[in-house]
């Protein structure tokens, strides 16, 4: 197969970030449906001004949510995120936190904090993880591997421990709730993320499937997202660095789809598990990679 010539693969990537942008600009001019009309939820790892979290709780405010609790360990702008959402978005309450995700007290007291403000809490998106720093094993050490596994993965089993407590106090009107957890396709198969991230990644997706059957009768679900290579905080230097390069639209080329993705489009699978759209999906992870983990690795054009 004959290699692609320089004009068509800066046709290639002029049609990526043009995809890119229709959907961002689907994203912010869509209107309100009421999917999340007078819920309650609690969002965390909502730092980052272009992280999943805050585009889910952009999302939510959207939605018609009551009130929520955006949490993150980086407290710098949050209460600048909370007035701007309280200011666009009428009757709305949102309240900023800052602290530890792996906090259990803390944790515990805000979900508290929403029974008793509001009489219910029925989402938790347990969004907050950090990656590993390190990719070579001989040189891992226990005391990175543990704070990787502490982020990711204790945080996620705090979120179902103490939102399911909450939300099994809910009125009968608000019975039930949703905790969605983020994975990653990392925690799915290897070359995805570095060790110590892509095993607290597979722990959240089996943290996911264990904690739906352990409250089994409550109406609580329990469901895990996998995002594929998404532009977040995180990820920023392999963007600022393709940026610079003028090859943006080469990043993400593994998946079918040949991009990467938004925080945006992770918010509109966190919005659908949250809502009653997916009343009866529990105990999932769902990837949202653009088709990265449906396939095993091929040569690209080449029969199998």
């Amino acid at each position: 197969m004959s290699r692609p010539s320089a004009e068509q693969l800066k046709h290639a990537q002029e049609r990526t970030i043009a995809r890119l942008n229709q959907v961002k600009t689907h994203f912010d001019s869509q209107p309100g449906s009421g999917r999340f009309n007078r819920k309650v939820a609690i969002v965390t790892g909502t730092g980052s001004q272009k992280g999943i979290g805050r585009a889910t709780a952009r999302l939510l405010a959207r939605e018609g949510a009551k009130a929520l609790y955006v949490l993150d360990f980086d407290g710098s702008t949050l209460q600048e995120f909370a007035d701007e959402l309280e200011k666009k978005h009428k009757g709305l309450t949102v309240t900023a936190a800052t602290g530890d995700a792996a906090d259990s007290g803390l944790v515990e007291s805000l979900c508290k904090r929403a029974l008793k403000e509001h009489g219910r809490l029925d989402f938790f998106y347990a969004n907050a993880g950090i990656t590993g720093a390190n990719f070579h094993l001989p040189t891992m050490d226990e005391e990175g591997i543990m704070e990787v596994m502490r982020v990711n993965l204790l945080s996620c089993f705090l979120a179902v421990k103490h939102a399911s407590n909450a939300m099994k106090e809910n009125p009968a009107e608000a019975a039930g709730g949703s905790i969605v957890l983020t994975a990653s396709v990392a925690g799915i198969r290897s070359g995805a993320g570095p060790m110590d991230y892509s095993a607290s990644k597979a722990g959240v997706i089996n943290l996911a499937n264990t904690s739906a059957n352990m409250l089994s009768g409550t109406g609580i679900r329990v469901n895990a997202i996998c995002p594929g290579l998404i532009e977040t905080g995180m990820t920023t230097f392999t963007f600022d660095r393709a940026r610079e390069r003028g090859t943006l639209g080469k990043v993400g080329q593994l998946n079918p789809l040949r991009r990467f993705g938004i925080a945006e489009e992770i918010a509109q699978a966190a919005l659908w598990l949250a809502s009653d759209d997916s009343s009866y999906v529990n105990g999932i992870h769902l990837p949202v990679d653009g088709g990265l983990s449906s396939s095993l690795p091929v040569v690209p054009g080449q029969n199998m």
